[in-house]
């Protein structure tokens, strides 16, 4: 596993990628929490994007460019079980699917980045009313804490997942002191 501040330069420098290729990633999830403040502990880094349309090939080139892979399996706790090494191969999977959502790691580091396409929340909305947030030198762009608020609900009300409670008492805590 690589050191947490390589990490964070390698996502700040893939959502920039993306950014030039005119996809504003909103960072949502545990990830956004943890920039909020709060003390979760999280192992990927979720952002809502447009679905890209004829941009995908660029996108997967952008991801595959950063050592990243597309997810093969994913087993019942959310880990990677196998991964597609093949960037053509990755994006004609995605073009054939269309998912909600790609799930990407580089097998090397240990980074993930979640991609959600316009799921569950269009991200144009989200993008409206996100935050920007530079850290160490990357823009960030995270999504409201009424936003983060209802996308953990959408999550909670799909799924039970350990830390979802404690996760909504921190977004209500963080939104009645605003």
């Amino acid at each position: 596993m690589s050191d947490p501040a390589d990490l964070l330069d390698e996502v700040g420098a893939i959502t920039t990628q993306l950014g030039g290729l005119g996809l504003l990633p909103i960072l949502v999830g545990g990830m956004a929490l943890v920039v909020l403040g709060s003390r979760r502990v999280t192992r990927d880094f979720d952002f809502v994007v447009a679905r890209p349309g004829p941009r995908l090939k660029s996108v997967v080139d952008a991801l595959y460019d950063h050592g990243l892979q597309l997810a093969a399996r994913v087993n019942d706790e959310g880990d990677i079980t196998a991964a597609i090494d093949n960037r053509g191969v990755a994006a004609a999977r995605l073009q054939i699917d269309t998912p909600t959502s790609a799930f990407f790691q580089n097998p090397h580091t240990g980074l993930r980045v979640d991609l959600l396409f316009d799921f569950p929340v269009a991200a144009t909305e989200l993008a409206a009313r996100a935050t920007p947030i530079r850290i160490r030198s990357h823009l960030f762009h995270i999504a409201s804490t009424r936003d983060l608020l209802n996308l953990k609900q959408i999550a909670t009300a799909a799924r039970s997942a350990p830390g979802d409670a404690e996760d909504l008492a921190y977004l209500q805590r963080l939104l009645r002191n605003q």
